[in-house]
């Protein structure tokens, strides 16, 4: 089913995320700005972590989490403790709420907009997964030119997906 291949995917790859935060050098290197990058990698983690808490957790799951988007790119200088408490929550929120999805809610409408317009359930988990996938890479990237020969974390695992 749509929802158990989404569990494993959005997984492995938030679980990635987490060693690619864990894998840099110093806390104040997540937040480095590099020329020619538009995020650095603590933005983009958060970016991720409230997008997945916002329309997984709360949207469809019924959570409580309130995002704050402005804050996700402007707020800077957090810890890796706290950015991975972020990341944690939203992987959380992926392994109660997916599961539980139905056929008929995967066939309707996100019950919340996006960007002002109804998007279809299953295409905007689709969406979710590609969105992060994108992000993941960039963090990766903007890591290996922070921390030269920090090496690989990984990220894209296929064993998981057995």
């Amino acid at each position: 089913m749509l929802t158990d291949d989404l569990t494993t995917i959005l997984g492995r790859d938030l679980r990635a995320l987490t060693r690619e935060i864990g894998a840099y050098p110093t806390d104040a290197d997540l937040w480095r700005e590099v020329p020619g990058l538009p995020n650095p990698a603590g933005v983009l983690a958060r970016h991720l972590a409230g997008n997945i808490r916002h329309y997984i957790g709360t949207a469809l799951g019924g959570g409580s989490y309130v995002r704050d988007r402005d804050d996700e790119f402007a707020g800077r200088g957090a810890p890796r403790e706290r950015i991975r408490a972020e990341v944690a929550a939203a992987l959380a929120d992926v392994e109660r709420v997916l599961p539980t999805l139905t056929p008929a809610q995967l066939d309707a409408d996100l019950p919340v907009p996006v960007g002002g317009h109804r998007v279809g359930t299953r295409r905007f988990l689709l969406h979710l997964s590609a969105h992060l996938a994108y992000h993941l890479g960039q963090v990766d990237y903007h890591r290996r030119v922070v921390a030269p020969g920090s090496g690989s974390v990984d990220a894209m695992a296929v064993d998981v997906l057995r």
